[in-house]
């Protein structure tokens, strides 16, 4: 299926999800352990707001006295965390991970799922996704990496997470082709999580990493990473104060990307409206609010129908970019 026939297909699939509206009021509520399911390894920006998410739904006292817990299902682009959904479909005690990467993956031909049959819940997060060097680089600034790449686009190692044409990739070969480098020649190494990227850059085995705020800016703290430019439209709070954006830098390119959740197939107007007002409160709880901020992201609440209108925009825009780059089955 090329990317216009299969931008269509998500359209029409979410309309017609849009049709069964979730009620104001839900009757359903959970009576059996709450399992939370996410296509990535523990460590990275996925699964720290995952435990966030949890813990907030346990403080508040929101899963009626459950116990809930996170299933860690890594792969296949996220494939298999889907199929372990599609295995539970009708459940609503089993919730996925929605992420743009999700989106990303599925116009770059890695993942062949359809996400008319996971309908998004809510979505909770607006990650700042950076790019960063070790600190005793010779490139200081995204200036210096652009003149580098523009030189040579092969001529330096860039990790990204959990595969090529993911979010992490298109965050940084998004304002590297605005600048004129020839991204199609990167030296681009992807690693199964963010985590493990940041493990070889440390180690030295790649010179530049494209990862989240919650994985590089400890790293920053402690002295032993630069980052070169965030790809936010503007500056964040606290910390990510002091990143500049690319556009700052001169290159006009930005890339968002945000994190939330999903249900089996096959949900009903109340189980999804259940967990709709779960996650409202969820987003408005302090700790969340905290836990948000320390890790240089922005705190949301997009509901299942705001969360659809978001999947169909976002993906138009993101087959665009991954056809322009060259990165997508054809």
């Amino acid at each position: 299926m090329n990317l216009k026939r299969r931008e269509l297909t998500l359209a029409m699939a979410l309309v017609s999800i849009g049709l069964e509206a979730p009620a104001q009021n839900s009757n359903w509520k959970p009576t059996d352990r709450i399992t939370y399911v996410l296509g990535v390894t523990p460590g990275g920006s996925v699964d720290i707001y995952a435990r966030g998410i949890q813990d907030a739904l346990t403080q508040l006292n929101l899963i009626q006295g459950q116990t809930m817990l996170i299933d860690y299902k890594p792969g296949g682009a996220g494939i298999i965390s889907l199929q372990q959904l599609q295995r539970n479909a009708g459940n609503a005690h089993w919730l996925g991970t929605f992420h743009t990467s999700t989106l990303v993956a599925i116009a770059a031909g890695m993942l062949k799922a359809d996400l008319k049959d996971y309908p998004p819940v809510a979505m909770m997060v607006e990650e700042t996704q950076m790019v960063a060097v070790r600190a005793d680089s010779n490139i200081k600034s995204a200036t210096d990496l652009v003149t580098a790449l523009r030189k040579d686009a092969s001529s330096l190692k860039i990790g990204v997470a959990p595969a090529l044409g993911s979010g992490t990739h298109l965050s940084i070969a998004k304002p590297l082709k605005v600048a004129g480098v020839d991204i199609k020649n990167l030296t681009v190494a992807p690693f199964k999580a963010s985590s493990e990227t940041m493990g070889a850059l440390l180690g030295g085995h790649i010179d530049v990493i494209s990862a989240t705020a919650p994985v590089i800016m400890p790293q920053v703290a402690a002295g032993k990473v630069r980052v070169l430019a965030s790809a936010s439209p503007t500056r964040g709070s606290g910390p990510l104060a002091q990143v500049p954006t690319w556009r700052e830098q001169g290159i006009a390119a930005d890339f968002v990307t945000y994190n939330g959740l999903l249900l089996p197939p096959h949900m009903s107007a109340a189980q999804i409206a259940f967990w709709e007002e779960a996650l409202r409160k969820v987003s408005q709880h302090p700790a969340w609010l905290a836990l948000v901020e320390k890790n240089g992201g922005r705190p949301v609440y997009r509901d299942h129908a705001e969360s659809m209108k978001y999947m169909v925009s976002e993906q138009k825009s993101i087959n665009e970019l991954v056809q322009e780059l060259g990165l997508g089955s054809k």
